[in-house]
C-alpha cells in the first residue's frame, strides 16, 4: 500500500468544504462575525437610506412606513440589523484594544471575546423586547 493512502493528509488548494471543518477558538468567531456585521451593514445601508428618506417625505409615507415595520419578519430583519450594529460596535472596541496592545495573551482574548458576544447578545435582546412590545 502506498504513503498516499495510508495518509489521509491532501496537499495542495483548500476547498471551503475543507475549512468547515476546522474549530476556531471563540475569538475567531467573534472576528469573522466582526467580518458578516460589517458587511451585512453595509450591503442594508441603501435600504435603510432609501427607507429614511421616504420617511422623511411627508407624514403619509412616515404613517405607511410605520405600518409596514409593525410587521413581525420586518422586526425581525430589524432585530438582525440592530445585532449586527451592536456586535460591530462592540467588536470593534475589543479590536481598538488590541491595538493598543492590551489583551493580546491568550484568556484574555477569550475573555474580552466572551464580553463582545454577552454584552451585544443581551443588548439585542433588550431592543428586541422593546421591539416586540414587551416593555
Amino acid at each position: 500500500m502506498s504513503d498516499v493512502s495510508k495518509n489521509k493528509r491532501r496537499f495542495g488548494v483548500m476547498r471551503l468544504v475543507d475549512a468547515t471543518g476546522y474549530r476556531l477558538p471563540l475569538a475567531g468567531v467573534v472576528s469573522i462575525l466582526h467580518r458578516i456585521s460589517g458587511i451585512l451593514m453595509f450591503a442594508l445601508l441603501p435600504f435603510v437610506l432609501y427607507l429614511l428618506d421616504r420617511s422623511l417625505q411627508s407624514d403619509v409615507s412616515f404613517a405607511m412606513l410605520h405600518l409596514f415595520a409593525a410587521q413581525p419578519i420586518v422586526k425581525l430583519v430589524l432585530l438582525v440589523l440592530v445585532w449586527s450594529y451592536l456586535h460591530h460596535f462592540c467588536a470593534g472596541i475589543r479590536h481598538l484594544f488590541m491595538d493598543f496592545h492590551f489583551g493580546l495573551d491568550k484568556n484574555s482574548a477569550r475573555q474580552s471575546a466572551v464580553t463582545v458576544l454577552v454584552i451585544s447578545l443581551g443588548l439585542t435582546a433588550l431592543v428586541g423586547l422593546k421591539l416586540f412590545g414587551v416593555f
